[in-house]
């Protein structure tokens, strides 16, 4: 099931496991048209739900290879490939400095990594894409516009709750010195033409949810872990503050969205832009 939560990261974060589809991995596979032979790079890898997405397709000796910035996600994937009995070749690597030898790939994907990118540093890493694929060969990106997320709840806390999480985050980010480009998605086709992959093709993908009635325990459960989390790396008090009001309002959202019961309405909705490029020669 495609499904988000605005109200608990700045950024899409978890969309490799909570949006990721079979109708995705078709496009995936129709995109990189792998052959007998290729040698496909996943970077940014996560936890390997394109390996195992793509490995079980069945696709006759193409080389899997995934990268990730950290080594615990690393390890979940070789741990996930194992148990599918599919080959794949994982290690440890920055999205900016990618440990391969030139035009080392027939095709180069990558899934909401971007968006984690400094925005100083979104060239280096395109660039990086550039370089490791093979004149002619595929170069796939799929990044959200974090900067035109939909909000609608029918209770007022819950209105003013997605303004306060924005504040919060975007103060945390900046605080850890962690501010990335929010509209990376839709910047991801000039930034091919710099790095000399030539755009195709441009697929937006909506990433929706749409709820009636009030939401479980376990979602207001999840909400509040992970805000606590987030609070907990805050380095200074004045987010820290920040953080605990929005926790606070979010005590409030869920009674009255328990109190509304089956009148109770919460929408979210953003964008994935998936640009599809071919290395020039």
């Amino acid at each position: 099931m495609r499904e988000i939560d605005l109200l608990t990261s700045a950024t899409l974060k978890h969309l490799r496991d909570r949006w990721w589809d079979a109708s995705f991995t078709t496009f995936l596979q129709e995109t990189l048209q792998p052959r007998a032979g290729n040698r496909i790079l996943d970077v940014g890898c996560g936890t390997g739900t394109a390996e195992v997405s793509l490995g079980t397709l069945g696709l006759s000796q193409v080389k899997l290879f995934g990268v990730d910035r950290l080594y615990d996600r690393v390890r979940q994937a070789a741990d996930a490939t194992a148990a599918h009995n599919i080959p794949a070749s994982l290690a440890a690597a920055d999205a900016c400095h990618l440990p391969f030898a030139n035009a080392a790939f027939d095709s180069t994907f990558c899934v909401a990594v971007l968006q984690h990118v400094k925005d100083t540093d979104l060239e280096s890493a395109v660039g990086e894409f550039a370089r490791v694929t093979r004149p002619g060969g595929r170069v796939l990106v799929v990044e959200p516009d974090n900067s035109a997320r939909y909000w609608y709840s029918s209770t007022e806390s819950g209105k003013r709750l997605f303004e306060l999480g924005a504040l919060f985050f975007r103060a945390l980010a900046e605080a850890t010195g962690s501010t990335t480009e929010q509209a990376v998605g839709p910047r991801v086709s000039a930034m091919f033409a710099r790095a000399g992959i030539e755009p195709v093709a441009v697929r937006v993908f909506p990433v929706s949810s749409a709820r009636l009635g009030a939401p479980p325990p376990s979602v207001w459960d999840t909400r509040r872990a992970s805000i606590r989390d987030a609070i907990e790396k805050a380095p200074s008090e004045s987010v820290r503050r920040l953080g605990a009001d929005y926790l606070k309002l979010l005590e409030r959202y869920a009674e009255e969205a328990k109190a509304a019961e089956r009148s109770f309405v919460e929408i979210q909705h953003s964008m994935l832009f998936a640009v599809v490029g071919q290395r020039q020669d």
